[in-house]
């Protein structure tokens, strides 16, 4: 199945309409020096507005599945209580039109975009967030189960919980290094429970999308090499382990695992997180390179080197295609009961625009799509059950803490017009799609 994946707050716009409350990236990118060009995502793409005309564009690009996400501000606006019709009726509407088109919809419930009266009662790092999300996830789940193909409950749970809670680089902004592991626990906990939540009423297929990344160590020498088993603790194994093996993996320190996440219901939680998957997505960008702390006093037990020796994107990240094969057979042999695979995230920056003749021709973003492509058929010759692949984005669109500098989409957004431009791109993964039908 080949498709393109968008998130709400990056594409929709229409932040303060029918009824949506506000989220944390509302407040967060309100706050000064957040966002490299002081933007938010108030208008974005207007994808509220003008969602006709972008899946009419995934028509034409004959994308066989969409994965979007729904606002949680939108269907509740403070996070709890009262369903904000409006919201509901929205994506009922968008989820109709993919049908019409032979489009298989893919949900994301949560991509980053948390009710902000949730935040100032604790977010993330409160236990009661986690049974909001699965209550949340019962009312979209009631209204959309019948008709939406493929579910995933929350996008990136170790981006949220590292680059938000701990580093602060994202909304909420908060640095609390460590102190933001129960972040962790119960982003992963509100996946288990919207789970059961969908299970309940009927959801067909459920999985995830978790962020993975291949971890290469800066050299062979032993302090390297432990570093970067570390980082691969942090980065996959605490949320892929207790997803796929019900467990945490060995605690640092001789540390227990509950101490560290603010739980005393570990195994009950371990219990509710390991929910059987129907599929296991996969979101990939490029691999790591971590060596040993530079500082010897340093806090963190790791130090994030450049990946050298390859091209970058315009973000700056290496293009590493190969790494997206290691990753996937990493997780077949890591995990033998490893679901059907989903590729529900891959892409690049390229900020070419168009030409005098309104052409845009990236071709760096084709020869990246084509390369990772290639890697995923090889992943499959070599044992590993990839069902699916959704190019990030199918829109140029918010970029998080880049604003609007960088752009991952197949299709081209003049955001002071609102025109929409297929790229090269898009038509030679439309070649592409229907090569493959």
């Amino acid at each position: 199945m080949f498709g393109t994946s968008t998130a709400a707050y990056q594409i929709e716009g229409a932040v303060a309409e029918d009824g949506r409350g506000p989220s944390i990236w509302d407040t967060f990118t309100a706050e000064p020096g957040r966002i490299l060009d002081g933007s938010s995502g108030a208008e974005a793409c207007d994808h509220y507005h003008r969602w006709h005309e972008d899946v009419a564009l995934m028509a034409r690009l004959g994308a066989q599945g969409y994965r979007f996400s729904i606002a949680w501000p939108r269907i509740q606006p403070t996070g709890s209580g009262e369903v904000n019709k409006p919201g509901l009726e929205f994506y009922d509407r968008l989820v109709d039109e993919l049908l019409a088109h032979d489009i298989a919809p893919m949900a994301t419930l949560y991509h980053w975009d948390l009710p902000q009266p949730l935040e100032d009662a604790g977010g993330w790092l409160s236990r009661d967030t986690a049974e909001r999300f699965g209550e949340y996830a019962a009312i979209v789940g009631e209204r959309l189960a019948d008709r939406v193909a493929h579910w995933v409950p929350v996008n990136e749970p170790n981006v949220v919980s590292l680059i938000g809670y701990a580093l602060g680089m994202h909304a909420p902004g908060t640095t609390l290094m460590f102190g933001a592991l129960p972040a962790a626990h119960h982003l992963l906990l509100g996946h288990g429970l919207a789970v059961q939540a969908l299970r309940a009423v009927g959801a067909k297929a459920i999985g995830t999308a978790n962020n993975h990344a291949p971890m290469w160590p800066a050299s062979d020498c032993e302090a390297d090499r432990a570093a970067a088993d570390h980082f691969d603790v942090v980065w996959n194994r605490i949320f892929a382990d207790p997803m796929l093996l019900g467990r945490y993996p060995e605690a640092p320190a001789d540390l227990h695992w509950g101490e560290l996440m603010g739980t005393e219901r570990l195994d009950d939680d371990l219990a509710v997180i390991a929910q059987p998957l129907d599929f296991y997505g996969v979101n990939y960008y490029n691999p790591m390179c971590v060596a040993a702390p530079a500082d010897p006093t340093s806090e963190m037990p790791f130090d994030q080197r450049e990946v050298t020796g390859y091209p970058r994107t315009d973000i700056g990240w290496p293009v590493v295609p190969d790494g997206l094969r290691e990753l996937l057979v990493l997780l077949k042999d890591r995990y033998p009961s490893l679901p059907p695979v989903m590729i529900t995230e891959n892409g690049c920056a390229y900020n070419t625009g168009p030409d005098d003749h309104g052409i845009v021709d990236d071709q760096a973003r084709i020869d990246y799509l084509d390369g990772h492509l290639r890697a995923v058929a090889t992943a499959i010759d070599e044992g590993v059950d990839v069902r699916g692949y959704y190019c990030w984005s199918l829109l140029d669109n918010f970029e998080w803490s880049e604003g609007y500098t960088q752009r991952f989409g197949l299709v081209h957004v003049d955001y002071a017009t609102q025109r929409r431009t297929p790229k090269r791109s898009f038509d030679w993964y439309a070649e592409t799609i229907r090569s493959h039908r």
